[in-house]
């Protein structure tokens, strides 16, 4: 009998946990050859596969984002909740208008190849183009970590850290 309640339990934790899930652990199929079913449901779903923000939050400069999450812990006054939300929108903006971006760019290469329509021109801006969008979402995520800086106090940084156990 305990044995099957311990089961019941269990199984009633993992189907609310499961239930609770956002759309975002859903993989969408991708619709390009290049880009794997991950790659693109984070690219639709503004999910940072490459970790681009670690350069800043490894050297005290926080992410909006995390700041936000953790506002109670931090103690996170209304001042700076104010500053950092819109911080947080627009970056949320920039992520996701860079993901259809890039996707865009994939389908053309993609294109220009399966159809015979690739030159060293064509090849050569579509390529940089795909660095350049990568470099702008990097810029856009790495400002706002430095704006983020600017808005807490050290003691609020380092409480992120520790939360974050860095």
């Amino acid at each position: 009998m305990p044995k099957l309640l311990l089961t019941l339990i269990a199984l009633t934790i993992t189907i609310s946990a499961r239930a609770q899930s956002p759309d975002t652990a859903i993989i969408k199929k991708s619709q390009l050859k290049t880009i794997t079913d991950e790659e693109y449901t984070a690219l639709l779903n503004g999910t940072d596969l490459y970790h681009m923000s670690l350069a800043a939050e490894l050297n005290h400069y926080p992410s909006p984002v995390k700041a936000l999450k953790y506002k109670k812990e931090i103690n996170l006054t209304t001042e700076q909740e104010a500053k950092l939300k819109p911080i947080v929108k627009e970056l949320r903006r920039k992520i996701l208008e860079m993901g259809l971006i890039v996707i865009r760019n994939e389908r053309t290469l993609d294109s220009i190849f399966k159809y015979n329509r690739v030159d060293n021109g064509s090849l050569i801006y579509y390529a940089n183009r795909y660095g350049l969008y990568q470099g702008e979402l990097r810029n856009t995520i790495l400002q706002s970590c430095l704006v983020t800086k600017s808005i807490l106090t050290q003691q609020q940084v380092r409480k992120i850290e520790s939360i974050e156990k860095r």
